[in-house]
């Protein structure tokens, strides 16, 4: 994505005293969460930078860069930066965690609200000029009906970080009952959650989900977290939703819980290959909702971002700690 000419200005504004600002022109080739190949002339510019501002940190661009001593990514995760390159390097990463929150948050409710009041049965029928009310009114032998109401369902959020914490406090205010997984549950419990719990108690969470939003980092131990054992533990009906990373979720398996029926619906923002190839099942089946990796578009979004690189540009400067530093053993 680009940096719009307006931002391009504000960064060469809020520049300290003795920094230099290159902004470059190329593109760069950038799937998902980061910078996959840097444009030569990055690679050139880069050579005498102490600090770089872009999406991710790709390996190829650490190795032009000997000088290099911070870099802050505009993605909320890491991607793939997190390589032996980046370790050895001494580099200080840190990235744009807790930027997107609040579209994302948008988004898994309006993923959700698509599948509880029914609009996806409305969307096909309206393609098809059909009127037909059964779809909306039937109830099925296992889930009840597939047209619900939103207060009576309960939340578990996987992963209570900026990007979770807003979809507890939009999902509690709309009345439902908010659960979250983390890491550290010692660290509290975040607006908008009822309780929260930690990783070991995942299972015993499931079993009363009426919908699952993962967002969570991917990290070496959380891949294919939501695989056929723990789909199972979901009960009937149940709404599944990945703005985080396509990894976390087997694919095999959800598929089989949709086809079932047991899955009522998946809204799915992120996929383990993108783009999307297009004889993948889920660009037609009927119980998913497909957007490509756009949950966190927003007007604000570069606003929100630069307030933090700037923010982080100044305590470089002055020799203070960092805000988001990734933890380059956790991942995050």
């Amino acid at each position: 994505m680009r940096v719009p000419l307006w931002a391009a200005e504000r960064v060469t504004a809020a520049a300290p005293d003795g920094w230099e600002v290159i902004h470059i022109a190329s593109p760069s080739t950038s799937i998902g969460s980061g910078t996959n190949t840097p444009s030569d002339e990055t690679l050139a510019a880069i050579a005498q930078a102490e600090g770089y501002f872009g999406y991710g940190v790709p390996a190829g661009l650490l190795q032009a860069a000997p000088q290099l001593r911070w870099a802050h990514s505009a993605a909320a995760g890491v991607g793939a930066s997190v390589t032996p390159e980046l370790r050895a390097s001494g580099v200080v990463f840190t990235n744009s965690a807790g930027v997107y929150g609040e579209p994302m948050a948008d988004t898994v409710l309006a993923g959700v609200l698509h599948f509880v009041r029914g609009l996806d049965f409305a969307v096909r029928q309206q393609a098809a000029s059909m009127w037909n009310q059964l779809p909306f009114i039937h109830r099925g032998a296992s889930a009840g009906a597939d047209v619900r109401e939103l207060a009576e369902l309960r939340v578990l959020i996987v992963g209570a970080g900026g990007i979770g914490t807003a979809v507890a406090r939009r999902f509690s205010a709309l009345g439902c009952r908010c659960v979250g997984i983390r890491r550290r549950p010692e660290l509290g419990v975040p607006e908008g959650f009822a309780r929260v719990v930690g990783v070991d108690g995942l299972e015993a969470e499931l079993a009363g989900a009426d919908v699952v939003v993962l967002a969570a980092p991917l990290t070496g131990g959380s891949t294919a977290l939501l695989d056929a054992a723990r789909l199972a533990l979901l009960p009937a009906g149940a709404i599944v939703v990945n703005v985080a990373r396509g990894a976390l979720v087997s694919d095999e398996a959800l598929l089989d819980a949709l086809t079932r029926h047991h899955v009522r619906g998946a809204v799915l923002d992120v996929f383990t290959t993108e783009p999307l190839p297009v004889d993948h099942p889920y660009w037609q089946h009927p119980r998913v909702l497909v957007t490509p990796h756009v949950s966190a578009v927003s007007p604000q979004q570069w606003r929100r971002g630069l307030e933090l690189f700037e923010d982080n540009w100044r305590r470089w400067h002055a020799g203070t700690p960092l805000r988001n530093v990734v933890d380059l053993d956790a991942g995050y």
